[in-house]
């Protein structure tokens, strides 16, 4: 830390050139933050405190963990309004802290515990191979792809679909609330996994039938998903590859964070088979980080590096969708923002 008085030190605009320096600090020392939530989720500190506030040594006890050490933590986290310090020195939970929470509506625990996690830093510690190279590093980090590895480690792949569920639950009121769907028979939701889109969509759309088409790995946990929105009798779930073929006949096809995961010539397939399958007048509508292309911040912007890192693959522009999805045989209509980071893009066969 000696040097930094000098990194720091005021050039022709004083203070103002030594304020972007300490914010530069702040961002370089965020994986210090990320570890400190991720050990906050893995003690389950959130959930301790729903029933009000402690002190730390009460929290330490019933996370079977060191008192001072559990201070440590708190107080640097209250810093970032995860958990705040009252004046009579017991912690409470923050809006922040309460999607700490396990049972959270918006629970964040998913994606804190991936992040946290060993391996994930192993990954991201070769981000440099994949900017220098423009391919994904998980070939060379682990001697197979994001997906067989997954596949080999079970206990990894909970955590990491776990995450992913974090990052894409609570993104679907805010899909559903963006756009009337009832104007459609029959929706088709290709690659909806456990059907939580689809069956958020069933719910404000009564007239209509739902196709929920996926791997049957994916769909597995669909029947408790749909029978709990109370559109079991509108849905049927039907298994099979995208890159094969897709259930025909629907007036909707969906496509939530598929597109992403894929090369061009794999998204091409899937786009064509849609095409093939879907009724003349129908409609397909790709939720998607949808990148806004300047300098502002977008969460798609870091799933980006992610899906260059894990996969090769990348989010991408209005632009780039609107040639995409016209190579596949579709004209992009419309990008409908929602409440969440994700957009609705509308596309119609031509």
């Amino acid at each position: 830390m000696s040097a930094l008085p000098t990194a720091m030190a005021p050039a022709a605009d004083g203070t103002k050139n030594q304020s972007a320096a300490f914010d530069l600090l702040d961002l370089i020392q965020g994986s210090v933050v990320t570890q400190a939530i991720y050990v906050a989720a893995s003690l389950g500190i959130a959930d301790i405190l729903a029933g009000g506030p402690l002190t730390a040594t009460e929290i330490a006890d019933k996370a079977e963990a060191d008192a001072e050490a559990t201070h440590r933590l708190l107080r640097m986290l209250s810093g970032y309004a995860v958990f705040a310090e009252r004046d009579d020195g017991r912690f409470e939970l923050t809006p922040m802290a309460g999607s700490l929470r396990g049972d959270a509506p918006d629970s964040m625990r998913g994606i804190a515990l991936l992040m946290g996690l060993p391996l994930f830093w192993e990954e991201w510690g070769h981000l440099l191979t994949s900017v220098r190279t423009g391919e994904a590093s998980m070939p060379v980090v682990r001697g197979m792809s994001a997906q067989e590895f997954l596949m080999a480690n079970p206990e990894y792949a909970m955590t990491f679909f776990q995450g992913m569920g974090s990052l894409s639950g609570p993104e679907t009121a805010p899909v559903v609330a963006a756009y009337d769907f009832s104007r459609f028979g029959t929706i088709v939701d290709v690659g909806g996994g456990r059907g939580a889109l689809l069956a958020g969509i069933l719910q404000r759309s009564p007239g209509s039938q739902g196709i929920l088409f996926d791997a049957p790995h994916g769909t597995a946990d669909a029947p408790q998903v749909l029978d709990a929105a109370g559109v079991t009798g509108r849905c049927t779930v039907e298994n099979g590859s995208y890159f094969e073929s897709v259930p025909a006949g629907g007036d909707a096809y969906l496509l939530k964070h598929t597109l992403h995961d894929f090369t061009e010539e794999q998204s091409l397939a899937v786009l064509k088979n849609i095409r093939d399958a879907m009724n003349p007048d129908g409609a397909l509508f790709v939720v998607e980080y949808v990148l806004p292309g300047n300098n502002a911040r977008h969460l798609g912007n870091l799933i980006d590096l992610w899906l260059l890192l894990l996969l090769g693959a990348r989010e991408r522009t209005r632009d780039q969708y609107a040639e995409l999805l016209a190579r596949g045989g579709f004209r992009l209509t419309r990008v409908i923002s929602t409440a969440s980071p994700v957009s609705i893009i509308e596309a119609v066969p031509v």
